[in-house]
């Protein structure tokens, strides 16, 4: 007998995520560039702010996460009243999700963006509306004509995942102003701290009504284990998001720790010189053995193959070597492998193993 107890409309269609993978059958030496992990890990002072928490574990967190917000309006300039929390941007992301679109809405994203996007719209009945990238950028264009009366969110990450490509801010503040009335833009920054100079669109914020930003500690600040991120929007927005927000979210020891990783602004200086010297470097390795590659803004590199089987082939090759990246074919390409950045030692292992399997090596 079939039951009668059923999920909301929409969740079923949604396919379980799949994560990078970690583990090669056989292999010790695994080097793991699936996953845009920072190589360097989380610095000194955070690792140092993690272990002081462990005399605490049997206290509950406080409620309102002043003192990460404080910290993180401080470094960015920005006000903490305009600041939310959550287990990693994933969280904010879904906060917006629940609590502006629902059945009959519409939630637009980009062909090759996030996969989490389509999956929120459809966790809250929501419809999601694919729009096509120009060369593997966001279209500001094509987004704005896909818009209607049902549109309630725009999600793009700006630097974009899997591709590593942006926009410009004024690109963005155009997107923004074109919108439909009732629509929310929701400018992913997973990405932002590996653009020297770039706020993420937290200017933008400051200066709109209708834009929110989140931002992960799981990057560069190298936290990716605690699920750590936090969003910046209008007062009106941030007290929506609050009132679905569950009030012991995050634990001490993810606020302590992310609190000193953010301040320690040397370490995450270091991070992003490191991490942009050997994009740079990996960019040019890659098209010297005769694959296409975009100029990159986050911690990774889109290889570029011939067909999708050749692509499929080297990631063989590579796994063969007890190196492990990322295939984005459920991201509509297929003929691309995505290759975190890593420390010098990595990106010439990787390049080594490439230029093996092009037979240049």
């Amino acid at each position: 007998m079939a039951s009668k107890i059923k999920p909301q409309p929409g969740i079923m269609d949604i396919a379980l995520y799949v994560s990078g993978e970690s583990t090669l059958a056989g292999r010790k030496d695994v080097l793991k560039l699936s996953s845009n992990e920072n190589p360097y890990g989380p610095s000194d002072k955070a690792r140092a702010a993690f272990a002081r928490t462990a005399q605490q574990l049997h206290r509950y967190p406080s409620t309102d996460h002043a003192a990460l917000r404080a910290a993180i309006a401080e470094v960015r300039g920005l006000d903490a009243d305009r600041i939310i929390c959550g287990v990693g941007s994933d969280e904010v992301l879904q906060f917006i999700a629940q609590a502006y679109a629902g059945k009959g809405d519409e939630v637009i994203y980009t062909e090759h963006g996030f996969s989490m996007y389509p999956i929120l719209a459809k966790a809250v009945g929501a419809k999601p509306v694919e729009v096509a990238e120009t060369d593997r950028v966001v279209d500001v264009d094509k987004i704005l004509a896909a818009c209607g009366p049902k549109t309630r969110i725009v999600f793009i990450a700006n630097p974009a995942n899997p591709t590593g490509t942006m926009i410009p801010e004024k690109e963005i503040r155009r997107l923004a102003d074109g919108l439909p009335v009732q629509a929310i833009l929701v400018l992913d920054g997973a990405y932002a701290e590996f653009v020297d100079g770039y706020d993420g669109g937290a200017s933008l914020v400051d200066h709109s009504d209708n834009i929110v930003m989140t931002r992960t500690f799981s990057k560069i600040y190298g936290l990716g284990g605690l699920r750590i991120g936090w969003g910046y929007g209008p007062n009106e927005i941030i007290d929506v998001l609050n009132r679905v927000r569950q009030p012991f979210n995050l634990s001490e020891t993810q606020l302590a720790t992310a609190e000193a990783a953010i301040r320690d602004e040397e370490f995450t200086e270091k991070c992003r010189t490191e991490n942009a010297r050997w994009r740079e470097w990996l960019v040019k390795q890659l098209r010297e053995l005769g694959l296409e590659a975009d100029l990159s803004s986050a911690n990774f590199v889109l290889a570029r193959f011939a067909s999708p089987e050749e692509a499929e082939a080297c990631d063989a090759h590579l796994k063969s070597e007890g190196i492990i990246v990322r295939r984005v074919a459920g991201y509509k390409l297929p003929n691309c492998l995505r290759i975190t950045v890593g420390d010098e030692s990595a990106c010439r292992r990787v390049i080594h193993a490439i230029g093996q399997f092009k037979g240049v090596r």
